[in-house]
This record gives C-alpha cells, structure tokens and sequence, in this order.
C-alpha cells in the first residue's frame, strides 16, 4: 500500500491497515501524537478502527519535551 506521511510517498505492507497499524510500524505508538488523515484529525480512541486505504494523506505531530 502507499500513503503519503508528512508529505513523503511510503510503500507499507498491506498488512498496514488502521491508523494504529501505521504507528506501529513507524515506532511512534508510545508516543503522543496526533494523527490527521486526508484533512481530518484522527481521535487517539479511534486509532485502531480508523483504516488506511492506497493513496491516503497522512500527517502526524508528534511532541517533543524540553527545557
């Protein structure tokens, strides 16, 4: 499948196919993040039953701690 995450093409295995799926292959499940795809933000509930389709935007903010 391809989807195109924070603006760049990602060919993923098919096996890829919720929004909780694709942060877990890209290692940002623990993370807090927020998930917006093709122009609607992604709830973290729905995570697991939003599902991916070929050709998909996906944008994902994830946050960084600091001082």
């Amino acid at each position: 499948m391809q989807l195109t995450v924070n603006g760049a093409v990602m060919n993923l295995p098919q096996t890829t196919e919720t929004v909780q799926h694709l942060l877990a292959h890209l290692q940002m499940e623990n993370r807090i993040v927020v998930v917006e795809l093709n122009q609607s933000i992604v709830q973290k509930s729905d995570h697991a039953k939003a599902r991916l389709s070929n050709g998909d935007r996906v944008e994902i903010v994830h946050f960084v701690g600091g001082g």
